[in-house]
């Protein structure tokens, strides 16, 4: 008996030595293999895998992800055999390896299948994201994958877990590539479809703005875009998309136009209320005053946002009654509160017209009241024309002094002669013309301050007579002489002398005083002709019989004396 258990004994220790020494040879370094943990130090954890030796796993391979080590004698877990015998003569083990080649195990069948798999983006890398997914194994998310259009701040998915569609994998190279925009394509392919089926011209529907241009906004409606144009925001101005939405809002629009062949859908978010434009007309009557916000300016004038979607403009000739007005910047900005009155409304093209002078008195009402006819006024010469020069008699009140009316007898024939900028000048008032809502046009008179020679001159010159006058001009017809009073005749080249002169300058020098007789007047034309050679004459005529200046000076002319006509003067001899 006792020889049979002998016998028995030996051979279960013999079975057992040969199931190890099979186990020995089975068992291959880099195997996973099933262990048990046999007992937990302060570093180690000593596992039995039912090899010759047993192996040690240091501690922070049983660390969970809330930090807190978990293990303990009497564990079942897998691990991978490194080495089957090191210079301890233990089994190098490792559990994290173990876990590792598991979930790549895992994943690649997860792949072969097609499954989607789950991760959490915990790192920007240089073109892309990282993605941490099971078991901790690190993926890559290219950047043109994470979404359906290019993101340009990839910080905003960091921490964000999402389901994503493996696209390579290389196990041997531990490379694992991700896409997430591939689902998203696939869901608004699907969500594309949905709306396609029930999108509608006229219809109010709900989206998301998508992207900003300068010309719109596009607003996704479930995997279509629809252009919403700048001119559909609002019924008001919109310099820009931007000052109404921002990429992500929630908007209502209505569905202008639907083309189901070319998936195009124009949007409108103005045509979802009533145009104001309706009833702008009984709202904006010429003559009412209404308080609007600048809103533009041109060079042309400002506009008055009224409403929403109503402005109108004020013309820079309707700003000021006398303030010379060159852009309206001078008088208004951008965003200032301005009351004016309605001028005109045209609704047929959607216009109002204001004024903002007509709100304080018009000065040119009081013109004639002020500056009666034929009164003098004083002012400043702002500016000079061919045809006269403008002068200032209050401020931004004009009135013209035409060349006409600057000389009753002397030929102007630039205003430059006379005037410049900035001289004072005193005037005559001569006429206002002032038709209602236009500036009124103010004639004013130079030569009208003093009397007209012409009205004395046939009282005081006569033909015949002899004077000494002034050379001020010299033309190639002849010479003008002043007489005087601001008097010229004009003495012709063939009145110069009796010899024939080809140019007057030859014989004449300006400044140089002549006599000269006068040989024709004419009202009508106010022309004075004169003659040198005809004075010379005279005089030598004169001297010959003996008249003298003191003769003279009793009014009669040197043709009196030839005509015979002043007594005493050769009548004696001939009675003799």
């Amino acid at each position: 008996m006792v020889e049979a258990n002998r016998q028995d004994s030996g051979e279960e220790s013999f079975a057992a030595l040969f199931e190890q020494s099979l186990m020995q040879e089975e068992v291959k370094e880099g195997d996973i293999l099933q262990g048990t943990v046999i007992a937990v130090n302060k570093d180690f954890a000593l596992v039995d895998i039912g090899y010759k030796s047993e192996g040690q796993i240091p501690l922070d391979q049983f660390r969970g992800a809330d930090g807190v080590i978990d293990v303990k004698p009497g564990d079942q877990i897998e691990v991978l055999l490194e080495s089957r015998e090191n210079d301890a003569g233990m089994c190098e083990l490792s559990k994290e390896k173990a876990d590792r080649l598991k979930v790549w195990d895992e994943i690649s069948d997860a792949c072969e299948r097609d499954e989607l798999i789950e991760g959490t983006v915990t790192q920007r890398v240089k073109g892309g994201l990282s993605v941490t997914i099971r078991g901790g194994v690190k993926a890559f998310l290219p950047g043109s994958q994470v979404d359906l259009r290019p993101v340009r701040n990839l910080d905003v998915f960091l921490g964000q877990r999402y389901k994503f569609k493996v696209i390579k994998f290389n196990k041997k190279r531990g490379n694992i590539v991700l896409s997430r925009r591939v689902l998203l394509e696939k869901e608004r392919a699907a969500l594309k479809e949905s709306t396609l089926g029930r999108l509608a011209e006229g219809q109010i529907a709900e989206g998301i703005v998508k992207n900003l241009t300068e010309y719109g906004a596009f607003i996704d409606l479930g995997g279509i875009d629809g252009l919403l144009h700048v001119t559909d925001m609002s019924w008001g101005r919109v310099t820009h998309p931007s000052e109404m939405f921002g990429v992500g809002d929630h908007v209502r629009v209505k569905v202008l136009k639907f083309n189901a062949d070319t998936e195009r859908v124009s949007l409108g978010l103005k045509q979802i209320t009533e145009d104001p434009w309706i009833r702008a007309q009984e709202k904006f009557v010429p003559g009412t005053v209404v308080r609007g916000k600048v809103v533009s300016l041109k060079d042309y004038g400002a506009f008055l946002e009224l409403e929403e979607g109503i402005e109108g403009l004020v013309h820079v000739s309707e700003m000021s009654w006398t303030r010379r007005i060159k852009h309206p910047s001078k008088m208004v900005a951008i965003g200032d509160p301005v009351e004016a009155v309605v001028l005109d409304i045209d609704i047929a093209n959607n216009r109002i017209s204001l004024g903002m002078k007509q709100l304080e008195p018009n000065p040119y009402e009081q013109l004639l009241e002020k500056y009666p006819l034929n009164t003098k006024v004083k002012g400043i010469v702002r500016n000079i024309a061919d045809f006269g020069v403008f002068v200032e008699i209050e401020e931004g009140i004009d009135g013209l002094i035409h060349i006409s009316d600057m000389s009753w007898t002397q030929r102007v024939k630039h205003p430059s002669e006379i005037f410049t900028k900035g001289d004072e000048v005193e005037a005559m008032m001569l006429n206002i013309e002032h038709d209602e809502g236009d500036k009124p046009k103010i004639s004013l008179g130079l030569k009208q301050m003093g009397e007209d020679p012409w009205d004395i001159i046939p009282r005081e010159y006569k033909i015949g007579q002899i004077v000494d006058a002034e050379v001020v001009k010299i033309l190639d017809f002849g010479a003008f002489v002043d007489l005087g009073r601001g008097i010229e005749g004009l003495v012709h080249v063939s009145e110069i002398s009796d010899e024939h002169i080809d140019d007057p300058r030859a014989v004449l020098n300006i400044g140089e005083t002549v006599k000269v007789e006068f040989i024709s007047i004419d009202i009508v034309e106010r022309k004075i002709g004169l003659s040198i050679k005809s004075a010379r004459r005279a005089k030598e005529m004169a001297d010959a019989q003996g008249y003298t200046s003191a003769q003279a000076a009793g009014g009669a002319t040197l043709g009196d004396v030839f005509s015979g006509k002043l007594a005493g003067l050769g009548g004696d001899d001939d009675k003799e």
